[in-house]
């Protein structure tokens, strides 16, 4: 995460190590480490919503149950469940 900070704050960074931050030459970018500290991730919600959101397939099989899905992808949908029927 912090390196992920340095990153965003400094877009000059090209490299991290040991919570240090290099420019495209290698010199090193002098960084304030509570600014680093500070920061909050924008994209946070995102692994947050995915760990706990229905997988994909669950989504898609209510989807298919709720009669969402177009006429042709039903049949196909319904030919595949019916050549592997739950057992």
């Amino acid at each position: 995460m912090i390196h992920k900070a340095i990153y965003a704050l400094y877009p000059e960074a090209k490299s991290t190590h040991n919570n240090k931050a290099y420019d495209a030459l290698g010199v090193e970018i002098p960084i304030d480490m509570e600014l680093v500290n500070s920061w909050v991730d924008p994209d946070a919600y995102k692994q947050k919503r995915v760990a706990e959101y229905p997988s994909i397939g669950e989504q898609l099989d209510a989807l298919f149950h709720a009669g969402v899905f177009p006429s042709d992808m039903a049949a196909q949908i319904q030919a595949i469940k019916d050549k592997y029927p739950k057992v």
